[in-house]
């Protein structure tokens, strides 16, 4: 019987102490010019302290002109000495409890917001279809280009596995630069980089290849993949799973299974402003309050590699429900660890249930709620609640502790007054 506390040996011999992983969340820490910083070795540091028996970093970007948000760490080039000494800190925080801390490894492309690029690189050209302004319309890579940044992700992999991270994610979904080759919808090229699946996921697979000659066979790689970006047109299921297929025969050791992108967050539970694509899969009877047990269930079937399901589980007999069904070998946590940095500890102990701060985030006061009728109302609520989480991860890494009386308009406030003057004081060094 697997349960919550059950060892899992991966493919490459590595072994997580249970089944519980903390799932990758943007922390926002970094230095302006994306160093780990001591706030970060306090915020992983309490982490390894709640029990779970794998943490996987925020994006780690292979790029300083592509951050996910301001204050990244980045990762672009061969470490110099003071970059090694903080990667190693980090990760010793990171791991004083002895599990896992892998190092998720990211590039914004077109989700690249304009106060930090206003002329990002992605697949191709086909911008994002948000309100407001805040992400403009990209420049198609060059195939020079691409092959440089796969070189970069094998170094960013070297350098977390020197630095003494136990294993590297390559970030393949939410809509950034890789999951843009994936999908058909943004990907237009007519090169060896587009048209056919094969050859949008030639990209993720060449990373893939060159993260494993740089780190070896006996190191964990993770891939984080969409089950489906849920729009129209867009990368589905079915290219999913064969593609899952071409990563278990490269030597992948554990595919998250996740989905959505800023267009369609289905990650969050939010819903985007255009009607969500339906994908052919068989309902089951698992763990229902999480968001892709149903994909990743269907995929065991026809693959063996490892997988794990983040999204939505908040109750102890879902997640160990999904693990004795075969739905899932590890339960990815997040939200949650934001303000209850010991849940894992308490799942591992018989806690029945999670608390689900975020049914609780509203940016519009009750007066105003009949706008979140109003599709794009309803999504910019969404993420402002996001926020909410940022200051959360900005207070323990600060100071220790959460405020969980904080009101979302003042930690919406807070998060963008500080990414302005991350940005800020990067241009100026």
């Amino acid at each position: 019987m697997v349960t919550l506390g059950s060892s899992l040996k991966l493919p490459c011999g590595a072994v997580l102490p249970n089944r519980i992983s903390k799932a990758a969340m943007t922390e926002g820490l970094a230095t302006p010019d994306g160093r780990p910083t001591p706030e970060l070795e306090r915020l992983y540091g309490i982490w390894s302290d709640g029990g779970a028996g794998m943490l996987l970093s925020g994006n780690i970007i292979v790029d300083r002109d592509h951050l996910e948000r301001p204050g990244n760490v980045v990762i672009e080039r061969e470490p110099d000495d003071d970059m090694r000494q903080r990667l190693s800190r980090w990760a010793a925080a990171a791991t004083r409890n002895g599990n896992h801390f892998w190092a998720q490894i990211s590039h914004g492309g077109r989700q690249t917001q304009k106060l930090v690029n206003a002329h990002p690189k992605s697949s191709s050209d086909v911008q994002l279809a948000l309100p407001g302004g805040q992400f403009a319309k990209p420049v198609p890579l060059t195939k020079e280009e691409i092959a440089e940044l796969v070189g970069r992700w094998a170094i960013a992999a070297r350098a977390c596995k020197d630095a003494g991270f136990t294993g590297v994610q390559v970030h393949a979904a939410h809509g950034y630069l890789i999951s843009q080759f994936l999908s058909p919808r943004v990907n237009l090229r007519t090169d060896e980089y587009g048209g056919n699946l094969e050859n949008r996921a030639r990209f993720l697979l060449e990373i893939v290849q060159a993260v494993r000659a740089a780190v070896g066979p006996d190191f964990p790689i993770s891939v984080k993949l969409n089950s489906a970006d849920f729009q129209k047109g867009g990368f589905d299921f079915k290219d999913s799973l064969q593609v899952v297929k071409w990563l278990e025969a490269a030597s992948v050791d554990l595919i998250e299974i996740s989905g959505g992108t800023y267009e369609q967050p289905k990650l969050l539970g939010v819903a985007g402003q255009e009607e969500e694509a339906v994908q052919n899969v068989a309902p089951s009877t698992a763990a229902r309050e999480a968001y892709f047990v149903d994909f990743a269930k269907a995929m065991q079937a026809e693959v063996s590699v490892p997988l794990m399901v983040t999204g939505g589980f908040r109750t102890r007999d879902a997640m160990e429900q999904a693990l004795e069904c075969g739905a899932a070998d590890v339960i990815g946590l997040g939200r949650p660890l934001c303000v209850d940095t010991d849940a894992p500890r308490a799942l591992l102990a018989s806690a029945d249930e999670l608390a689900r701060y975020e049914n609780n985030l509203d940016l519009l006061p009750p007066w105003l709620g009949f706008l979140k009728r109003f599709q794009m109302m309803k999504a910019i609520n969404g993420f402002a609640g996001i926020y909410w989480f940022y200051e959360q991860l900005w207070m323990l890494g600060h100071e220790g502790r959460v405020d969980r009386d904080l009101s979302v308009m003042k930690a919406f406030r807070m998060v963008d007054a500080r990414n302005r003057r991350i940005m800020k004081e990067r241009r100026a060094g």
